[in-house]
Formats: C-alpha cells, structure tokens, sequence
C-alpha cells in the first residue's frame, strides 16, 4: 500500500514539473514587446517603459526603434539614458499639419532609436526595459499606436507592427519563415480623460449629521429627567424620615 502511495506521488509530482515546463515554454513563445504607460490621462504627460525580450536563439538583440504618431504627433519626448545604450530622438516633418492648443504643428518627433554597444546587447533568455517621457497626451479615448522594431546582431529585424493581435496577415516583419506565422502586435495604449470633477460645497448638514445632533439632544433630556426624578425622590425621602423621627419635649 505504501509503494502504490509513494508511485502516486512520485507520479503527481513529474506531472506538475512537466506542465510548469510547458508553461514555461509557452510563456517564452509568447513574448513580445510591450509599453506600459505610468499615466494616460488626456493633455498629461506620462512615462513609457517598453519591455523587450530577446527571442532569437541565435543572435543577440543590439537595436530597436519606436516609431511615434503622426496624426496625434507627441510635441515633447525625452528619453532616459541607459547604460551601454545610444539613443537618437528623429524629429521630422508631420505627413500634414495639426493643430494643437491653437498653434499649428508641423514638426514633431516622429520615432527614437536605440543601439547597443557589444558589451551591452540583450541575449538569450534575456530582456530590457527602454524609457521615455512623453506628452501632451491627447484627447480621451485615443489610441495611441508605436509600432516597434527590434534588431538582432544576425541582421535579423522583427517589427512589432501589427494592429491587430488576431490577425496574423498584418505581420511585417523580415525575419524567417518560421518567425513570420507570429502575431506581432504593436505596442499601444488609450488615453482617458483628466479628473476635474470638483467637490460640492456643503450648504446644509449631511442626514447622518443631524441625526447625531438629534440623538445627543434626546440623550441630554432623558439626563436631565432622570436627575429632576432623582431629586424629587430624595426630597420624599427627607421628608418621610422627618416625619418618624420621635418628638422631643421642650
């Protein structure tokens, strides 16, 4: 009985192993370049940090360019250095122009491009996070699209492009065959709009409060009854111990 015990466990245990491997594998396969956005408020500013996942088995990641809108063009970019990374802002002249704050926009930062020195590349099973600031957000419900291109020392290049995840015909990329039946979505995120609802004034007491006033006044009657019938009884009793207390003679 306990061999048949120990089989089972032995058995349950090979199994989970086996199933976080494959998990594990898949999580892998599914890496792609991502940003996340530290706010997405409408006319802010806000931080975007792109994680980048090195999937070749080959080669090493050394490049990747973020291409910025042009029709919402993002008027203010600047990026925070990294260590063994160079990084170029390329402004440029917008497809047409946009009019923004009531001032008419015709030049815009319009993609940023990093390279690695050899000391510094992303290898296999490794990832890096790349980091700009960027602003004015524009209006909400926006959606604001960088596609992304990631270069490999082997002279590969994947573009995170696609703008829609689920469907694979988008892909533009000039890596294998084997890479190109990936979905490459594009790196993106939607604005919301700014908080400025203000805080009503108070103009009369909240129901909670004056049913606190109107407990405590309630409360303060009772006392006040309670201490008058404590001092008629006390004069009651006086008055009766008085009256049988003997009469002394004169």
């Amino acid at each position: 009985m306990k061999t048949s015990v120990r089989r089972t466990l032995k058995t349950a245990v090979s199994a989970a192993l086996a199933a976080g491997l494959l998990a594990a594998g898949a999580d892998a396969a599914s890496a792609h370049v991502t940003v996340d956005p530290s706010s997405t408020s409408e006319g802010g500013f806000t931080k975007l940090t792109f994680s980048v996942p090195n999937e070749s088995e080959t080669a090493k990641t050394n490049r990747l360019e973020v291409t910025l809108p042009t029709d919402t063009p993002l008027t203010s970019v600047s990026v925070k250095p990294m260590d063994g990374w160079k990084a170029r802002v390329i402004t440029t002249d917008l497809p047409k122009p946009v009019q923004m704050d009531g001032a008419t926009v015709t030049k815009a930062p319009t993609s940023v491009i990093w390279t690695a020195d050899t000391a510094h590349q992303i290898g296999q099973n490794e990832f890096q996070t790349f980091t700009l600031s960027v602003g004015r957000l524009p209006a909400a419900g926006t959606t604001l699209t960088l596609p992304a291109a990631q270069g490999y020392t082997d002279g590969t290049t994947v573009k995170w492009a696609d703008t829609d995840a689920h469907d694979h015909s988008g892909a533009t990329t000039s890596a294998p065959a084997s890479e190109a039946k990936k979905s490459h979505p594009a790196p993106s995120f939607v604005t919301t709009a700014t908080h400025t609802e203000a805080v009503p004034a108070v103009t009369e007491a909240p129901t909670s409060a004056l049913a606190s006033t109107s407990s405590t006044g309630g409360d303060q009657t009772v006392g006040w009854i309670g201490l008058a019938t404590g001092l008629i009884g006390l004069a009651a009793g006086v008055t009766a111990l008085a009256r049988t207390r003997p009469t002394r003679g004169n």
